[in-house]
């Protein structure tokens, strides 16, 4: 399928052949969950920790005889019977990652990016440079795409410097390489601005 290049005055100034392997892919909904699922999981930092009876700060002496005290049985000041004592069970360091085979990762960005494209919310540009990193100039930009005030994902290269420094300011813009491209992301933004030499990679990669 063919889909028109713009350029940043919105003017179409060519158009790309686009693989329908990749960007007309059925989606399942159960594949992109399970690749949605896995991507939050591993953004997780895992660092909770809690202090078991063997890690708290302190002496192992028995604090008074077994008997004749009068006192209830007491084996150590760590026990979690005692104030400032271990905690049972507490949470420890682990890592939340999920293993997603390769082939279903991109088989789920296959299909998501099928559904933008069908929604008509994929443009393409000719080039993404722009002359300054001036986000007032950039946002009149997007304006003039039609995509103003809406949550937009920029998927060009990471070399586009005056890009990335007009846009890191922006909570609804993200701006991503083409190999970094990944499913969470674009089903969190509802549009998509890539260059053709970005779509041109990621046909290829996900061919």
């Amino acid at each position: 399928m063919k889909i028109d290049v713009r350029n940043w005055d919105n003017e179409v100034v060519g158009s790309v052949e686009l693989p329908d392997h990749v960007f007309a892919h059925e989606v399942s909904d159960h594949l992109v969950w399970e690749v949605v699922n896995a991507y939050l999981a591993s953004r997780r930092r895992g660092t909770h920790h809690a202090k078991d009876r063997s890690q708290v700060t302190g002496s192992r002496i028995k604090p008074w005889k077994q008997k004749h005290t009068g006192r209830a049985r007491a084996g150590a000041k760590q026990s979690p019977l005692w104030r400032s004592g271990g905690t049972v069970h507490g949470p420890q360091p682990r890592s939340y990652a999920k293993k997603v085979n390769r082939k279903a990762r991109r088989a789920a960005l296959r299909g998501v990016l099928s559904q933008r494209l069908a929604e008509g919310r994929l443009v393409v540009l000719e080039s993404m440079q722009i002359d300054e990193p001036r986000t007032k100039d950039f946002l009149r930009h997007l304006a003039t795409l039609g995509v103003g005030g809406e949550k937009v994902l920029l998927v060009d290269g990471l070399d586009n410097l005056n890009l990335h420094l007009a846009s890191r300011n922006r909570p609804e813009l993200t701006m991503l390489d083409a190999t970094s491209l990944n499913v969470y992301e674009v089903l969190n933004h509802r549009w998509i601005v890539a260059s053709e030499p970005a779509v041109r990679s990621l046909a290829e990669v996900l061919s």
